[in-house]
């Protein structure tokens, strides 16, 4: 049997095991490919402060927010670099909010997302607004299936957007001339671009960054569809300070984690705060793998570019974070 003395020996070597390699800490890799570049960018500036990183295999975002929020006081960091505010703010409050997931200071900021359609069709017919779409005339234009109405490519079943897109179409009256098409979104897309190459009209959801901005090009290519009113089930108004309307919010990417990392792990809890990626790296990145730099080791030598391009921010990160500890 063992006495308090062996006991508080064994607490002891354990708790020095623990400081001599630390926590697990495993980042959860997005599904979607573009996500991956600020994923890597974070778990290299982990490694320079100290840590040994695992990443998960793709998972889908409600996967992601249930390990982390399934793990909120675990001794282990699980974290997501691609959190959508405010678009996913509803499955984190679903999952019990703070207290099991905690959201960082903005990590890409100015993240855009819309309705948009081929500029040719849009000037030739004065098209201006997703609302104009009621009128069976303006929809038939987009019709690619023959069926009479919109073909508007959407998002995958799951996507916070898919909860947007499905509201409006309700909140707009656009259910008899709007037909949202859903699938594989990349897929959809690549198809939406083969018929704007061929001089079809097309309609379309995108967000940025991402890289169909860089191959349709907003204000040149196609064109931001306004609202005539906000209707968003995720906020009240969504018209910008300058009184446009574009239906979303403008969001921001956001690292998440369960809760405990606060607490235990004041470093990674600093960096997670601190770090930053300007939008437009993102979707200069995101182009390279449209235009085929798109295997792993290529978004590996991206990051790796990224790091050295910007080695002094890197740099006084790593050094804020290792002092926060």
């Amino acid at each position: 049997m063992l006495n308090k003395k062996s006991i508080l020996s064994i607490v002891a070597s354990m708790t020095l095991v623990t400081g001599l390699f630390g926590a697990k800490v495993t980042a959860l890799k997005s599904s979607i490919a573009e996500e991956t570049f600020q994923m890597l960018i974070v778990n290299a500036v982990l490694e320079k402060i100290g840590h040994e990183i695992e990443s998960s295999n793709d998972v889908n975002y409600d996967i992601a927010y249930q390990t982390i929020a399934s793990n909120a006081d675990s001794e282990d960091v699980y974290f997501l670099a691609s959190m959508w505010d405010p678009l996913h703010n509803g499955k984190l409050k679903a999952l019990g909010g703070d207290k099991k997931l905690v959201k960082y200071d903005k990590f890409i900021s100015n993240c855009a997302q819309g309705y948009l359609v081929d500029k040719k069709t849009a000037d030739k017919y004065n098209i201006k607004y997703y609302n104009d779409l009621k009128k069976p005339e303006i929809a038939k234009l987009f019709d690619i299936n023959g069926n009479g109405k919109a073909d508007l490519t959407g998002c995958n079943a799951g996507w916070g957007c898919e909860k947007v897109i499905e509201h409006q179409l309700d909140a707009y009256g656009l259910r008899d001339t709007v037909e949202h098409n859903q699938g594989e979104y990349s897929a959809l897309l690549a198809n939406t671009i083969a018929n704007y190459k061929t001089g079809k009209p097309i309609l379309y959801y995108t967000w940025t960054p991402y890289w169909v901005s860089g191959k349709l090009v907003p204000g040149k290519d196609v064109t931001f569809l306004q609202v005539t009113h906000s209707a968003n089930p995720n906020s009240s108004s969504t018209k910008l300070s300058n009184g446009a309307d574009y239906g979303f919010n403008i969001n921001d990417q956001r690292i998440v984690s369960n809760a405990s990392v606060k607490t235990n792990h004041k470093d990674i809890a600093k960096l997670f705060d601190i770090i930053k990626i300007d939008v437009n790296d993102i979707s200069g990145q995101n182009m390279l793998m449209a235009n085929g730099q798109n295997k792993e080791k290529d978004i590996e030598n991206h990051a790796k570019k990224w790091l050295e391009i910007n080695k002094a921010k890197v740099d006084a990160w790593v050094k804020e974070a290792k002092a926060a500890k």
